[in-house]
Formats: C-alpha cells, sequence, structure tokens
C-alpha cells in the first residue's frame, strides 16, 4: 500500500518516545509521576458540569450542530473577548467555534498556504504547528526564540527570499514551552512586519487567563484592532480545565474566519450543543473558578521552584501558569531526549525533551505543573537521586 508523501513529515516524534519510555517504567515497576503533558488535573467548573447535565435531558440539543446553531457561543465568546481586551467583535462574521483550538491552528494552513509556501514558526513551539503547516504542502521556517532575547523571534533574521515566499506568521504568548510574556509593543512590531510582507498574522492564545501578573497578558488584536491581518486562537482547556471537551474559537480577520469556516465546512460539524452550553456559562459566568485555578499553579510553581533550587537547579520562577522550562545541567545539555528517557525509566518522573519542541529547544526540558505540591516535591526529590547516581559524561 502506498500512502500519500505528505505524511513523512509526521513520522516522527518525541512524545510518542516518551510515552513509549513511560510504558517501560510502567511495566518495570515504576510510580509514574507525569510532568510530560500540559494536561490540567482540575476539575471543570461546576456551573459547567450543570449547564451540560441540564441540556443530556432536552431531546433538541441531540442533533447536527451547524454553524448557525452555535450563535450564542460566538456571541458569549465575543462578549468575554471584548470585556476582557477592549476590543469590539463582530459574532457573526468575526468568531468561529472550534473543536479545540489545536483544529484550528492545524486547518488554517490549508487555507492560506499554497504548495511550497512557507509559514513561519517559533523555534521552540507548538508541534501542531508545524504539523498543519505540512498538511498543507507548506514549508516550515523556524524562528528561533533565545533566552537573551527573551525568547521573542528577530524579524530581522528573517531571510528574503524566504520571505517572498511566505504567507503566514505563527506566534503564541504566553509562550509554551518556554513560559515568556510578549510585551503588546511586541504584536504592534509583529502587525507592521506582516502588513509590510502580506504575511497572515496568527495568534495561539490558550494561556490568556492563567497568568500570575496583575494585568493580563495582551492580544494580538489590540495591535491590529480593525482585524487587518490578524486571527487569534482561543481554547477552554486551559482556563476551564475542559480539555476533554474540545471547545476552542477563533477571533479575527473576517475573510480568514470565512475561509477557516470553509475547511472546517467539509471535514466536520460542531461540537454537541450541550457542550457548547457549558462553554457559554464558563464564558458568561463567574470568573471565580479562574482565579482559583491560578492561585493553585503558583503555589505549585514556588514549591517546585523551592524544590530545584535546594537541589542546586536553579529554574527561573515564570509569571506564567502550568509549565517551568528549565535549562538542563552541563552534563546533559546536549540530549534532552537521552535525560528524558533515562529519567522516567530509572524514577518513574517524566518530562518533556524540549527538543520535541524545535531544534532550539535543545538543552532545555519542560515541567507540567500538573500534580498537587506533595506529588511534585516528591518528583524533584527523585530528580535529585537520578542526577547523583546516574552521572553522565560530557
Amino acid at each position: 500500500m502506498q500512502l500519500a508523501n505528505r505524511l513523512q513529515p509526521l513520522q516522527a516524534n518525541v512524545f510518542a518516545d516518551m510515552d513509549r519510555a513511560k510504558a517501560r517504567a510502567l511495566a518495570a515497576g515504576k510510580e509514574v509521576i507525569d510532568l510530560s503533558l500540559g494536561s490540567s488535573d482540575l476539575p471543570a467548573p461546576s456551573p459547567v458540569l450543570e449547564a451540560i447535565a441540564h441540556s443530556l435531558a432536552d431531546p433538541s440539543t441531540h442533533g447536527y450542530l451547524l454553524f448557525h446553531g452555535t450563535q450564542a457561543f460566538r456571541q458569549a465568546a465575543a462578549q468575554w473577548y471584548t470585556q476582557k481586551f477592549g476590543v469590539a467583535v463582530d459574532p457573526e462574521t468575526e468568531v468561529l467555534a472550534l473543536i479545540g483550538s489545536q483544529e484550528g491552528t492545524a486547518h488554517l494552513p490549508l487555507a492560506v498556504l499554497n504548495p511550497g509556501d512557507f509559514a513561519l514558526l517559533q523555534d521552540p513551539g507548538y508541534p501542531s504547528h508545524a504539523g498543519g503547516v505540512y498538511l498543507a504542502g507548506g514549508q516550515v521556517y523556524p524562528m528561533p526564540l533565545r533566552e537573551e532575547n527573551e525568547f521573542l523571534p528577530i524579524f530581522a533574521d528573517i531571510p528574503e527570499p524566504v520571505l517572498a515566499q511566505a504567507r503566514m506568521m505563527v506566534l503564541s504568548y504566553p509562550h509554551n514551552p518556554t513560559t515568556a510574556i510578549a510585551p503588546l509593543s511586541f504584536f504592534q512590531s509583529a502587525v507592521a512586519f506582516c502588513q509590510q510582507h502580506n504575511l497572515v498574522l496568527v495568534h495561539d492564545f490558550p494561556y490568556a487567563d492563567l497568568v500570575f501578573t496583575a494585568e493580563p497578558p495582551p492580544s494580538v488584536l489590540q495591535a491590529d484592532p480593525t482585524k487587518q491581518v490578524a486571527i487569534e486562537f482561543f481554547t477552554m482547556s486551559k482556563s476551564y480545565n475542559m480539555g476533554g471537551f474540545r471547545v476552542g474559537y477563533a477571533i479575527g480577520n473576517a475573510e480568514l474566519i470565512r475561509a477557516l469556516r470553509q475547511i472546517k465546512a467539509v471535514v466536520d460539524f460542531n461540537q454537541y450543543r450541550g457542550i457548547l452550553n457549558g462553554a457559554i456559562a464558563a464564558l458568561s459566568g463567574s470568573q471565580a473558578s479562574v482565579q482559583a485555578a491560578i492561585d493553585i499553579f503558583r503555589q505549585r510553581r514556588n514549591t517546585t521552584i523551592q524544590a530545584l533550587h535546594q537541589i542546586g537547579w536553579n529554574v527561573p520562577s515564570p509569571d506564567t501558569a502550568l509549565y517551568l522550562w528549565a535549562k538542563l545541567p552541563a552534563p546533559w545539555a546536549t540530549d534532552s531526549i537521552d535525560f528524558c528517557t533515562r529519567l522516567v525509566e530509572a524514577t518513574g518522573v517524566a518530562l518533556a525533551p524540549g527538543a520535541g519542541f524545535g531544534k532550539a529547544g535543545e538543552g532545555y526540558v519542560r515541567f507540567a505543573l500538573v500534580h498537587d505540591p506533595t506529588i511534585l516535591a516528591i518528583a524533584v526529590q527523585r530528580i535529585a537521586e537520578f542526577l547523583q547516581a546516574a552521572p553522565r559524561s560530557i
């Protein structure tokens, strides 16, 4: 059987390799503490579950759900966005419901790229961003994110021949995996750059709420309030602990929203209406559960940072929730995959290797703070024992 060539760039998957390493650890009797996946362990808010439960008894919610049936959700998303960021949004032409924001970021390249076109992606960055480009027959140009540049790309370093073939740029701040936050001035520069070079500007914004700063991180649409070049993707997975419910949405340029809607129309319908009713309850109701989650992740961050410092691993304390981005000790700095594989097989502690997020992620690992502080402290102690028992030759 001969399969499509577009599958070739999708063969390598570090996280599948890590999943096999976790399975080997379990088979060897290890108790696995999985800090490799950014899936919140907190429950969805009660009003969300109540709205979904109420919907289940209503047979009118049981059928297919097309675009016009998502109107109430799109209105709730637009209202939430305008209240938070101060930019007016038309829920009819500038909002689209998605089955998780990953659906949107993976499908948008099909609407923007022709075969051979470049997409400018962050390196390190979220792996599905590249996957969507490859499925569209596009080429990836990685924009390196360096600590000395505060993990922001340097647009002036992008070669002119690449820009001549580029059609889109993908950004995501607060950033996964580095935890960097971009200022509004950076987004203003990005909008101007994309306007100059006729690029679509895509901003993946899953961590809009989960920050420890007094002010929310900026939205790209605050730098492009008339929505000339930008589209932004949101998810209910992080703020409202609804990862398994698969609810996201896009807000932005009406032409891009319409194009993405055309792609979506031939791929799927929407979620069960009851799930969207739960999402409406989350967006339009009290945000106390969001603040409670922030407080929980702040405590987890503080516990883990303190424990790591006590064992001599000086990891910086981020202003965003859920992750730590840690530079590996010198003996391991050239092979994060080897470090993570050996660590989980020896101790049961699973971290995400920086190399899985791109070439520029090598030398780092990502901690996902998805366990209680007591478990996180145990994980750090196991890491300390591993570093002492398995020193690596440089």
